[in-house]
């Protein structure tokens, strides 16, 4: 990686190292954007991947933008950070979007970028807009209207068969057209519409071209070959100059609300040679190494790869830990990195709305854990709590109460030994049903009720020293429901909100499209949903059977991530079948 001096987003000046300059002579120039501000993005390893995928075709060239900081009340205008050229100058603009609440920045930046937000007005000279992201593999329909194609899938598998196909000397429709029937995971909404039922639900998509009846979405099988780090080192991002490798796609625990669980299945692991040479890499650049995966504790290897003598002083970074996997070897590579915070998610206070989520842990593994990390000096605890869960009663809630006094109990005399007090930081986020998991059936609990809900635990906390209580918005969470349930109606709302200058509770009362409908309706177990033209090879009964399963309190066994053990969901259809 070079060290280069970059103007940000911002007008700050700031150091990268492995920024990609490359000619745009002859080449497909592409500005990939992240619809929210530079240290979000560029902490999004995604985001980076699909930078380097994207420069490293030889005849594409790829630069960043980001949603720019707004001048006396004014969005500045979109520039990328490499050459500080307006992105509506590309051939392709291409947003990255992982969340739903980063929905309302792509029309920020088409407008700020002088495009007509509605595909359909825009003519042949202005760049083809794409966009990507888990957010488009879950559900792309809220963006349509303004989207020329969306790219569903892992970009490892996507990236080379697009630019393959794409001609940008084309007409546009020719080009989208051939796309569409020639790319696995290209979705080109011009060529489907949708029909409702008298009552608002989905009752059919109609194709209007000879393209596909479902969009497959692409996966990477095997990433033992497929390295996955960060591109660019920036000190401007939420990691801090720290070089982040990806260890693993997917987790085989099965979390019912869990998008990344049902989504990225199978789940696959990357070996240890492959892992331990990226280390090796990193500690070229810095000292700081986060290792990054939804299940980085179920990593074969995780522990040898922490402890290995590498020449100089390594501290490693965790995005996840499972309670009951702090065992010895991994604590000592905890206390190793000289980690002062660890991060534990029950999920749940009680032990019934655990095995309703099927988190497969339980409270001795949750109050263990908090013990074994503060007497291996890890002095702060921050534990993660969902509320407003299916089938969630008061008396679940006030369980996240009783858990979190029984954590300190644990915490406060164990720390006593080592004659200091850490402190536990609680946090609260609202339960988001979400496309593709078993709970994409049940509906969100009112705004009124998860803020019932959360002060109840801040109640119950409040004189308890050293415990702080951190919660979402649930406001900001019902619109995350809104768009990450909805349909193409939905799009109607984002560009109310536009027009608003996003004041959400002026566009609710004034949208004739009702949010409610999407967010507080429970689905029933025939509903079509907006997304069912997205094939991951999940069996929808599989999530539905789930889902009832939730329902009773009954759990289910983990992934055994081999496809030729299973097939149960759907996805490994080539396994045996077994008993769910």
């Amino acid at each position: 990686m070079a060290t280069e001096s970059q103007q940000l987003p911002g007008g700050h000046a700031a150091t990268e190292r492995g920024a990609i300059r490359k000619s745009a002579a002859g080449r497909i120039r592409v500005a990939l954007v992240y619809p929210n501000r530079y240290h979000v993005g560029m902490s999004n390893l995604g985001f980076q991947t699909v930078y380097r995928l994207f420069n490293n075709i030889d005849h594409v060239v790829c630069e960043r933008a980001f949603l720019p900081e707004q001048d006396g009340g004014k969005i500045r205008r979109v520039l990328t950070v490499e050459s500080q050229t307006p992105i509506e100058d590309f051939d392709i603009i291409a947003f990255s979007i992982s969340y739903e609440n980063d929905a309302p920045g792509v029309l920020t930046i088409l407008e700020t970028a002088g495009l007509p937000l509605p595909a359909a007005q825009r003519g042949a000279t202005l760049p083809l807009v794409l966009a990507g992201g888990v957010f488009c593999f879950l559900n792309p329909e809220p963006l349509v209207p303004f989207i020329d194609a969306f790219l569903i899938g892992e970009a490892e598998a996507l990236v080379s068969g697009f630019f393959r196909v794409f001609d940008p000397s084309a007409d546009r429709q020719a080009n989208l057209l051939s796309l569409a029937i020639h790319v696995p995971g290209i979705y080109v909404p011009a060529f489907y519409r949708p029909r409702y039922h008298k009552d608002g639900t989905l009752a059919e998509i109609e194709r209007l071209a000879d393209v596909p009846a479902s969009v497959r979405r692409l996966f990477v099988s095997d990433l033992s070959g497929l390295p996955t780090a960060s591109t660019i080192l920036t000190p401007h991002t939420t990691f801090d100059d720290t070089y982040l490798i990806e260890v693993s796609r997917g987790c085989p625990h099965g979390c019912r609300f869990c998008s990344a669980g049902y989504v990225y299945r199978p789940p696959r692991f990357r070996p240890f040679s492959l892992l331990d040479g990226q280390v090796d890499d990193g500690c070229a650049l810095t000292d700081r190494i986060g290792l990054v995966g939804a299940a980085v504790s179920d990593l074969p290897g995780i522990r040898e790869l922490c402890d290995k003598d590498r020449g100089r002083e390594v501290r490693f970074s965790f995005s996840s830990l499972r309670a009951d996997a702090l065992d010895g070897p991994l604590i000592e590579a905890l206390k190793k990195n000289r980690v002062k915070t660890a991060t534990i998610a029950p999920d749940a206070g009680s032990e019934r709305m655990r095995r309703v989520v099927n988190k497969g842990i339980t409270e001795d593994h949750v109050v263990a854990a908090a013990e074994t990390l503060v007497a291996a000096g890890i002095p702060n605890l921050k534990v993660y709590f969902m509320i407003g869960l299916p089938t969630e009663t008061e008396a679940d809630v006030a369980a996240i109460v009783d858990l979190v006094k029984q954590i300190k109990h644990r915490f406060l005399r164990t720390s006593r030994g080592k004659g200091r007090m850490g402190e536990i930081t609680v946090s609260l986020a609202s339960f988001v049903p979400k496309p593709f998991t078993p709970f994409q059936w049940a509906p969100m609990d009112p705004v009124k009720t998860l803020r019932a809900k959360i002060k109840m635990v801040k109640t119950g906390l409040k004189t308890t020293a050293n415990v702080r209580v951190h919660a979402d918005v649930p406001r900001w969470a019902y619109l995350q429901g809104v768009i990450a349930r909805g349909d193409r109606r939905v799009a109607d709302i984002l560009s109310l909100a536009h027009e608003n200058q996003g004041n959400w509770p002026q566009t609710f009362k004034a949208s004739p499209v009702n949010p409610h409908f999407y967010v507080h309706r429970e689905r029933g177990p025939d509903e079509q949903f907006p997304w069912d033209f997205i094939d991951h090879g999940l069996d929808k009964s599989y999530l539905l059977k789930e889902y009832r399963r939730a329902l009773a309190g009954r759990t289910s066994a983990p992934c055994p991530a081999d496809p030729t053990k299973c097939s149960i969901c759907g996805v490994c259809k080539e396994g045996p079948q077994s008993q769910s």
